[in-house]
């Protein structure tokens, strides 16, 4: 039997703040990390890095991710709220540090495609812009906002509406080969990785 030590929630609440921040937040696992494009009501653009994005289904194609209590992170719902409309771009290893920089608490209507030196890309008459620098993203339709009693936070769940994604990296049967793409992942609250991929297995059956 391996060695463990045991936490109980007394002991883990008892801890000081930023400590029991990254235990828990790193409990869960690595975590998919990408940058989420709005755009503000003065017509700027907004982006963030968000790591609790999440697939919901896919007929139809719907995505969901948490935002944080509005007093803590107001601007990327607002803007969905305004806009019914946004962009979800992955983030790789070339621009990792300009991504973790959108963090920050910049002022609203900042745009921090500007303050961390990544490029807007605006395709298909889409009014919210891509990540330039992105090999994988899409656009989403905002679908419905679920507010989460317990904590303040909530869930947010768009439509897909539109795909970029590197052909070289879509295999024959569809599945996309991420780590070719080195879309990266994360862990706690600050910690970045890329991933490898060991297999696929056949459908399973009993």
């Amino acid at each position: 039997m391996l060695n463990m030590k045991y936490y109980s929630l007394n002991e883990i609440n008892s801890w000081e703040r930023f400590y029991r921040a990254n235990f828990i937040n790193s409990l869960s696992g690595f975590k998919p990390v990408s940058l989420i494009s709005t755009l503000h009501k003065s017509g700027l653009p907004n982006l963030a890095v968000f790591s609790n994005i999440v697939h919901l289904g896919a007929d139809p194609a719907l995505i969901g991710f948490i935002n944080r209590p509005r007093q803590a992170a107001p601007h990327t719902i607002t803007n969905i709220e305004n806009s019914g409309v946004y962009t979800i771009n992955h983030v790789h290893p070339s621009f990792v540090a300009k991504a973790h920089q959108t963090s920050a608490k910049y002022a609203e209507g900042v745009s921090e495609f500007e303050e961390v030196g990544l490029t807007p890309e605006y395709n298909d008459g889409i009014e919210v812009p891509f990540v330039l620098e992105s090999s994988v993203k899409y656009a989403l339709s905002l679908s419905e906002i679920i507010p989460l009693k317990e904590n303040g936070t909530f869930l947010v769940i768009g439509k897909l509406t539109h795909a970029y994604v590197l052909p070289s990296i879509v295999e024959q049967d569809g599945f996309i080969d991420l780590s070719k793409a080195e879309s990266m992942v994360s862990l706690g609250i600050d910690g970045y990785t890329t991933t490898g991929s060991i297999s696929r297995f056949d459908y399973a059956k009993p």
